[in-house]
């Protein structure tokens, strides 16, 4: 194999032939890889001669799908577009899995079947020490840890990495968690490139009292600080190779792998990083000598792949497409079936109902809506229970401890009482806002029947996708202007924690004026309080606490869960480590390996 990709080498064209031997053997390597996917795309079996592991459905879910320790080999990996390569400005939780790859955190996920939505250290030697306050953090980094042009990897390097993302003129795209918990604000930060002060010292929330100590101190108790340092944009960057905007043309790896190149055409090309050193990374096993990913592929291009067996994994976390899950309902796919692997995936589809839009604005009109949905037959317009499941209670079925009230059944006589408790006995006409997509629309559409037969008439405004979430159901003020009392949401928390999930969505303290999460405008005081209660409560009471916060806020009908999507993903046939991580709703690609 390796001949033969140094003669592609030289029968490159002139203008390539400069390149570094990396960068030509990787490029030759993903040629290889696009004439593969190419032709398992256009063909119409789907299937190629490559052998069949013999695994269980979910064995990825509940342990690991064909363990191995082999080494070698390349991984081939498909993928819709991916938002950036900068660690600081990506917001996809499935490139968020590909940057494990080349980038390092102080903490990370865990890599044990069963225990993926917990954190381990990952660059720090623990998961960090507290103070008695819980504002101050502080990390000790491991010894002996370096970038891949060699340099030692040290606690600045970490800070100037985070420092990233309060550029909100340069870097932009990625996560703020860090803003919002380290800039002063009556003092802002505005990130590296406009550090005007004389001692250069940069955020001053951040201490680095010497190369493997980092001192984090927080404008406010955040339960939530260790999963903000496992994500990319928490990773280090070394100042004197950051070229702002342009960083994610070649970022600089902490991990096993480093990109050799990045082509539109031909994908993303990682291999093997020589500074990268076991001793010192206990999550990642990197196995394949190369990891090759083509971008750009729609969904059933990607299933295609999947099944012609010319790709391994499918970073999207989205699972298979409508027509290949049809496929796996067939009589002969048992061998098909065998390879999946089912998750709920924590995305919950929910309806809200803003509180300052009238008559929503009265409690017993939402009340009515309530009482007149039907989940079951809501669920079936999703494609059924096998992709998605019901849910009536504001807490994903992954995190454990949530409240356990029972789904309520549509009552139709209950909602005509509310009705004629909040003056509208005839019921009452609104517009209900959803982001133009066939199964949402089609979701919203049979809402809209249900609250018909109660007497509630229903205008479903189907709006630009891109928008949706940003300005058009983001910003309050259009909100309350074009009268949407309905809003048919997805949410997912960037963190498999009860604090994640619920707070942008019920503290009224966290509405905003664009890009608001708050889409009901809760802003209850109570609410407010057990908020404030659950941060700071002891670590054995901290899951009782939320539990009574998403109580409270379900008990309010200001939002209205319905379903949470159900994700089927399909292993490649060489797969071999497949492990489903949940919080990227994939396999891990930083354990996989190929045979």
């Amino acid at each position: 194999m390796e001949k033969t990709l140094e003669r592609f080498g030289a029968r490159l064209p002139a203008w390539a032939r400069g390149w570094p031997r990396r960068r030509v053997l990787a490029v030759a390597a993903v040629v290889v890889l696009v004439v593969a996917v190419a032709v398992s795309c256009s063909g119409t079996s789907g299937r190629v001669d490559v052998p069949v592991l013999e695994d269980a459905a979910d064995a990825g879910v509940d342990g690991v799908r064909s363990p191995s320790t082999a080494t070698g080999g390349t991984l081939r990996v498909v993928s819709p577009d991916i938002d950036s390569l900068d660690p600081q400005r990506s917001y996809l939780p499935g490139v968020w899995n590909l940057m494990r790859l080349y980038t390092r955190t102080l903490v990370t996920y865990s890599t044990e079947s069963g225990h993926t939505g917990e954190l381990v250290p990952d660059l720090a030697t623990d998961l960090g020490t507290p103070s008695k306050d819980g504002k101050s953090w502080t990390f000790t980094l491991r010894a002996g840890v370096r970038f891949e042009n060699g340099r030692p990897i040290t606690s600045r390097d970490v800070k100037y990495g985070i420092e990233r993302s309060f550029a909100s003129d340069v870097v932009v795209g990625g996560p703020t968690y860090v803003v919002d918990l380290l800039d002063d604000p009556a003092n802002p930060y505005a990130g590296p490139y406009q550090d005007e002060a004389k001692d250069k010292l940069g955020l001053k929330s951040i201490a680095t009292p010497d190369d493997r100590t980092i001192v984090f101190t927080l404008r406010a108790v955040q339960p939530d600080f260790r999963f903000v340092m496992a994500l990319p944009s928490s990773s280090p960057v070394p100042a004197e190779a950051d070229k702002g905007a342009k960083y994610g043309s070649d970022p600089v790896s902490s991990g096993p792998y480093a990109i050799a190149s990045v082509d539109r055409a031909t994908g993303i090309v990682l291999e093997r990083n020589p500074q990268w050193d076991k001793r010192t990374d206990h999550v990642r096993t990197a196995l394949s000598d190369r990891v090759v990913v083509r971008t750009g592929l729609s969904g059933i291009e990607r299933d295609q792949a999947i099944l012609a067996g010319s790709a391994d994994i499918d970073l999207s976390g989205t699972g298979v497409q409508p027509t290949t899950t049809a496929r796996l309902a067939g009589d002969d796919a048992d061998a098909l079936r065998d390879r999946v692997d089912e998750m709920t995936a924590g995305a919950v589809r929910l309806l809200a109902m803003p509180t300052d839009v009238a008559p929503l604005d009265n409690a017993a009109c939402r009340a009515a809506v309530a009482a007149a949905i039907d989940r079951r037959a809501l669920q079936e317009m999703l494609g059924g229970a096998g992709s998605a499941v019901r849910t009536s209670q504001l807490w994903p079925r992954s995190l454990a401890g949530g409240p356990d009230e029972a789904e309520p059944s549509v009552d139709p006589a209950a909602a005509r009482a509310a009705l004629q408790k909040c003056g509208h006995p005839d019921g009452f006409e609104t517009v209900l806002a959803v982001a133009d997509a066939p199964a949402s629309v089609g979701l919203a559409k049979g809402i809209a029947d249900q609250l018909g037969n109660v007497g509630i008439k229903v205008d479903v405004q189907p709006l630009d996708p891109t928008t949706f979430y940003a300005t058009d159901v983001g910003d309050p003020a259009n909100v309350a202007k074009k009268g949407y009392g309905l809003v048919l949401a997805t949410w997912t928390a960037d963190f498999p924690t009860p604090s994640s999930f619920l707070v942008p969505l019920v503290d009224g303290r966290s509405i905003r004026s664009v890009g608001n999460t708050n889409y009901a405008r809760l802003n209850a005081a109570d609410i407010n309080k057990l908020i404030d209660a659950a941060r700071t409560a002891d670590p054995a009471d901290a899951q009782a606490a939320w539990r009574a916060v998403a109580t409270a806020a379900r008990g309010t009908s200001a939002y209205l869960p319905l379903a949470e999507s159900r994700v089927a993903l399909i292993a490649g046939q060489r797969l071999h480590n497949g492990l489903v991580m949940q919080p990227y709703s994939g396999y891990d690609l930083a354990t996989a390996g190929v045979e």
